[in-house]
Order: C-alpha cells, then structure tokens, then sequence
C-alpha cells in the first residue's frame, strides 16, 4: 500500500488518480498508523517551504516520518514542494527542512543573457537521468515533464543527484539518497511520462 501524505499543502486527488491508474492500492492518509503500514510513501507539495514545514510540524508526523524514511527505510517521493522540503533549508523561508538529503533550496538566479527567463519556471521540460536511476526504466532519453517552481535543489554531492534539466543553466530536477526520493516537476501532470515514473518508483 503506498500512503499519499495529506498535510493539506498537495495535489492529493491528482496522484491518487494516477495511482489507480496504474493499479496500486494507495489511500490519502495523515494519520500516524497509515504511515507505519506503507509501503511506500508520496509526499506532494504546492506552496510556500514554511508553510510546508509548519504544517507537517503541526500534523505531529516528524516522529513517525523519521522511524518509517530513516529507521526502516521505507522509499518515499518527494514531490515538487515535497522534495524541497527533503532538503536541510530553503532561501524563501526561516524554517528547517527534513534534512534528509545533503542539499539546499535555492532561488532561480539568472545573468544577463538569461534575463526574459521567467520566475517561476513553468511548462513542459526534458529530464535527463542518470544513467541507472530507478526512475528512469523505460523512459525515452529527454522525456518530457511539467514544472511550476521559484527554487530549486543544490546537492552537496553529485551522486544525490538522479536528474538534470536546463532553465537557463542546469539545475537538479532529480535527487536521491538511498530510499529517499525527491522530484521536482509534477509527475501527476505529466501525461505518459509521469504514469511511468510513478510506476518506476512503485516497482522499486
């Protein structure tokens, strides 16, 4: 059972949609005893760090969070929002991430020749995988996702990063450390794409 962790900041019913989809018994759950019994977990996000961070605080499901990702090694997707949050800080907010990932959030900075860029980057864009990554089985070789996002993911060491993708200069669209995953497109409004990066993360 994959558990869609409801901390009132995600695209819940678009996942969860998704899933059905693909076959998969998930269910949209904050509570605690659905997070022990997952299989696997998804954490969506639209909105601002703080704001993430705060409610996740407030739902009283670090404790829990922390057994199931670091004790027990549960895989979990991070998810736009919910990948930032992976992280150990974020440049728009004052808050602490999870930390779970050696990385930072970091604001889009453009030089002058990529000045008519906008903030925030929104649309389709190619992801290209690291050669190997679980989520990149039967993916063609720049496949195409959807992004709506200010900030974006610096890892400390490159091997935590699974995926590149270029806006004005290459960015990590892509992490992982072990059993824990983190995308920073919507997989749930990628069409043909999303579907099979989601299956790629269920049959891991």
């Amino acid at each position: 059972m994959i558990v869609i962790i409801d901390y009132k900041m995600g695209n819940l019913g678009s996942i969860l949609n998704m899933l059905k989809k693909i076959g998969v018994q998930s269910i949209v759950s904050s509570l605690p005893e659905d997070i022990l019994q997952a299989d696997k977990l998804i954490l969506p996000g639209v909105g601002a760090f703080d704001n993430g961070m705060a409610n996740l605080k407030e739902s009283s499901l670090l404790s829990v969070l922390n057994e199931k990702v670091l004790a027990k090694k549960t895989p979990i997707l991070g998810i736009c929002l919910g990948m930032q949050l992976l992280t150990r800080r974020s440049a728009e907010g004052r808050l602490e991430g999870l930390g779970w990932v050696e990385a930072d959030t970091v604001r889009f900075r453009f030089g002058k020749e990529e000045s008519t860029l906008k903030i925030p980057h929104m649309g389709w864009n190619t992801v290209m995988f690291k050669t190997g990554s679980v989520l990149s089985s039967e993916l063609e070789d720049e496949a195409r996702f959807y992004f709506v996002h200010s900030f974006h993911v610096v890892c400390d060491r490159e091997e935590n990063v699974a995926g590149k993708t270029f806006y004005g200069y290459e960015f990590s669209s892509a992490i992982q450390n072990g059993n824990i995953i983190g995308v920073q497109f919507h997989p749930e409004k990628s069409h043909k794409y999303g579907l099979r990066l989601l299956k790629n993360f269920v049959e891991m």
